[in-house]
């Protein structure tokens, strides 16, 4: 370079700092808005994979939220299945007639039936049936009856049990001894109320 004249020497320099000029310039003004615009766009695309990420986790577990709601709803529907359902009354009947057959209790229903709000609970979602009921039987059959019927519907519960020797008549006219308890219950049923009666 020291070799050649003092003009070229200058005009190669002003050359030589033009590029770097126009390079920094063109650094400037293209190039950093572009990577800019790469970062911004690195971004949305990283933003948008985590909601992809997301989308898919979700709609993995909503296979898996929907198995479990209807395992709940069958659980559910086999847990009402001993509620109070139709008619109140044949319910009632039907249910004691069927469930003393295997228990030497005698049990009639005394009283009128009554349907109402669940008095245990406030704002409880269903309804409750109460029935009084009486009979005579031995003592330790009326005790596994009693726990027999609440173990097998356990949406009802036997309560204000009263005992009393049964009355003479009452033991002469089914040939037995007095050992006989005559004997008052209520029971109190669940009922659906949010499902058909029917």
């Amino acid at each position: 370079m020291n070799k050649l004249p003092k003009a070229k020497r200058d005009q190669l320099i002003l050359v030589g700092m033009g590029t770097l000029f126009l390079l920094i310039l063109i650094g400037l003004g293209l190039i950093r808005p572009q990577y800019a615009t790469i970062s911004a766009i690195n971004a949305q695309i990283k933003a948008a994979r985590s909601h992809l990420e997301s989308m898919e986790d979700t709609s993995k577990k909503s296979d898996t939220i929907s198995a479990q709601l209807a395992d709940l709803t069958y659980a559910l529907t086999q847990s009402q299945s001993d509620m109070v359902t139709g008619d109140p009354a044949q319910w009632i009947y039907n249910t004691i007639r069927n469930f003393k057959e295997h228990y030497k209790v005698d049990v009639s229903v005394n009283s009128q039936l009554s349907m109402g709000e669940v008095d245990i609970l406030p704002h409880f979602p269903y309804k409750q049936l109460k029935v009084s009921v009486g009979g005579t039987a031995y003592y330790h059959d009326l005790g596994k009856f009693i726990a027999d019927f609440e173990n097998t519907f356990p949406h009802a519960r036997i309560t204000s049990l009263t005992l009393e020797p049964a009355s003479a008549s009452t033991a002469s006219a089914n040939n037995e001894n007095g050992e006989r308890l005559a004997f008052r219950m209520d029971i109190i049923a669940l009922a659906n109320s949010t499902g058909p009666q029917g």
